[in-house]
């Protein structure tokens, strides 16, 4: 099926193609998260968290690929990594299938 996106790993929103990153984030409770991949700012991070809508760590190195991992208390102030949010998308709304 085009336009689909993958069940882990990057693709792009069926409605507004975005790049976006699909996967599991957790080892016990794990949420299935999708991300934007455009890094934010500080203060776009600041702009864009709530209660329901949280911020990740983008985890990307030379061997392996991308991860999203947890912000919390631990989180290095000076992480060298991107900060991505959950994926809300601005396209029309897509009517799932029935079955």
């Amino acid at each position: 099926m085009a336009g689909r996106a993958a069940a882990e790993g990057t693709s792009q929103c069926p409605a507004c193609r975005a790049p976006i990153l699909r996967q599991l984030v957790g080892h016990r409770a794990a949420l299935t998260v999708t991300a934007d991949l455009r890094p934010l700012t500080p203060a776009e991070q600041a702009a864009a968290r709530t209660p329901n809508r949280l911020i990740w760590c983008l985890v990307q190195r030379p061997h392996t690929s991308a991860r999203l991992r947890w912000i919390d208390r631990w989180h290095p102030t000076d992480c060298p990594h991107p900060h991505v949010t959950e994926h809300h998308c601005p396209g029309p709304a897509r009517q799932h299938p029935l079955f």
